[in-house]
């Protein structure tokens, strides 16, 4: 069991389950030449915790150790789709799980940069071959595309070279369904928390009361969620007592594993959907180098 930390934070938790409901969401559409679902985020390779520089070892930026960003925060996103599009077993190398392409760029980092990331004066004996014009070239960003039991998919990962004043970290996911659009994103716009938006296809009371029902019969998971129209869309009001956190999230799968210990029972579909997780980044990943 890995530790996909995602699946636990509430607004995607909530994500998944409206789009399970398909009086609200219908079926995934797959007839506009969009993704069905797509996801992209951007992180910072230079960042403060706690009031203090993150420090990276030197071994973080060779990637013939830490691996390259097309296995990186997508393997997150890839974990995220198997559990939107549902939990039957999923072979990563049959036609279930196809990769339809795949590339890599690198994000230019000037030795200062990288000195202040590390604490190291030059750039280290293992990343030099990738040094090019007094930068180190960190092949870091990725944007794989493929289907998943024939729904198309796509994600961008990018990873920048510092926070910008008052910034974050920024995720977008959306899923398009026949009969609303359900999106979270995490940005400026939200004052880099997280935040869950249904787009209605056809904004209207009856689809409203659609939404309340829903929110209704989620009470006792979700207590005191509400939703609010902006415009043709609604927001979902997540009370501030359900959001922990990121770092609580670890604590989360570890009693979810534990909780599989105790059972003394797994779930069917988690070796299944592990072994097409890494067989489609291992196979994006050699796509991407050709």
């Amino acid at each position: 069991m890995d530790i996909m930390t995602e699946r636990f934070e509430v607004a995607t938790r909530l994500q998944q389950a409206l789009s399970a409901n398909e009086a609200l969401f219908g079926s995934y559409r797959n007839t506009d030449g969009e993704p069905a679902i797509q996801f992209s985020g951007v992180h910072h390779l230079y960042k403060q915790v706690n009031g203090k520089p993150l420090v990276r070892p030197a071994w973080y930026f060779d990637t013939a150790v830490q691996g390259e960003g097309i296995t990186d925060i997508t393997t997150h996103f890839i974990d995220l789709a198997q559990w939107f599009v549902g939990n039957e077993s999923i072979s990563g190398d049959r036609a279930d799980a196809v990769v339809t392409g795949a590339r890599q760029w690198p994000t230019k980092i000037p030795l200062n940069i990288l000195a202040t990331i590390t604490g190291l004066s030059e750039f280290p004996a293992n990343v030099r071959r990738n040094v090019r014009d007094g930068a180190l070239d960190y092949l870091c960003n990725a944007n794989i595309r493929f289907t998943l039991r024939g729904l198309p998919v796509e994600i961008d990962s990018v990873w920048n070279l510092a926070i910008p004043e008052g910034g974050g970290d920024t995720h977008y996911c959306i899923l398009r369904g026949t009969r609303a659009d359900i999106v979270v994103d995490q940005g400026p716009e939200t004052g880099f928390e997280t935040r869950l938006r249904v787009i209605p296809v056809d904004a209207s009371d009856a689809f409203n009361n659609v939404l309340t029902r829903a929110l209704s019969d989620m009470q006792s998971e979700f207590p005191g969620v509400n939703h609010e129209a902006t415009g043709t869309a609604y927001e979902i009001v997540i009370p501030t007592a359900m959001r922990h956190g990121h770092e609580a999230r670890f604590a989360d799968v570890l009693n979810r594993f534990l909780e599989y210990v105790d059972s003394g029972t797994w779930p069917a579909e988690l070796g299944p959907q592990l072994v097409a997780k890494y067989s489609l980044l291992a196979n994006a990943r050699e796509l991407s180098h050709r």
